[in-house]
């Protein structure tokens, strides 16, 4: 993943995009992602959309592309400095979508879509560090070929040996005292 969008949001009624910092019994805390840094309590009111939960739709019906990968394209083609910004002219965005995701359906992503998409991805450029995506070591696909011919369970039967019944071992079969019951004061 290039860009880590986990904790990051758009929070509706709230412009920007903001870091989820800490849950809270009325919300969540929140860090805006600008110069400040300011923080503050989004109510549970508000609708909170994680990044990395929002798709583009494609022409394809049941696919759609993950706002990270295409975080990623714009990335690849353009670095962290996009010159486009989201007030740019209405045709230059939309061959700028045309160029990063070439199959995307233009009858359900609308310009204020694509608006949002680079607003969205200079803001994250800006306050985000770019991670380059790991390389497939051979040495994990090996170790996951030879794990896959490996017996993964025991179908539930594991002998008992004299270990397990030992007295260190606080697994071991012993009975369990009760619990006291405790009673409650009515109030």
């Amino acid at each position: 993943m290039p860009y880590d969008l986990k904790e990051i949001a758009a929070i509706s009624g709230m412009p920007g995009l903001y870091r989820l910092v800490k849950p809270t019994r009325a919300g969540v805390i929140i860090e805006a992602l600008d110069e400040k840094g300011t923080r503050s309590v989004a109510s549970a009111r508000n609708k909170v959309s994680l990044l990395h939960e929002i798709s583009i739709y494609t022409q394809d019906y049941d696919h759609t592309v993950p706002l990270t990968e295409v975080f990623d394209r714009i990335y690849q083609q353009h670095g962290t400095e996009l010159a486009l910004t989201h007030k740019a002219d209405d045709r230059d965005l939309i061959a700028f979508m045309g160029e990063i995701l070439p199959d995307y359906d233009r009858d359900r992503v609308y310009l204020s879509d694509i608006k949002k998409l680079v607003q969205w991805y200079n803001t994250v450029s800006k306050r985000l560090e770019y991670q380059a995506p790991a390389e497939d070591d051979d040495t994990t696909a090996d170790a996951g070929q030879a794990g896959a011919d490996e017996a993964l369970s025991t179908a539930g039967v594991i002998p008992a040996t004299e270990e397990t019944n030992a007295a260190g071992n606080p697994e071991a079969a012993t009975e369990a005292k009760p619990k006291k019951a405790t009673k409650k004061k009515a109030e």
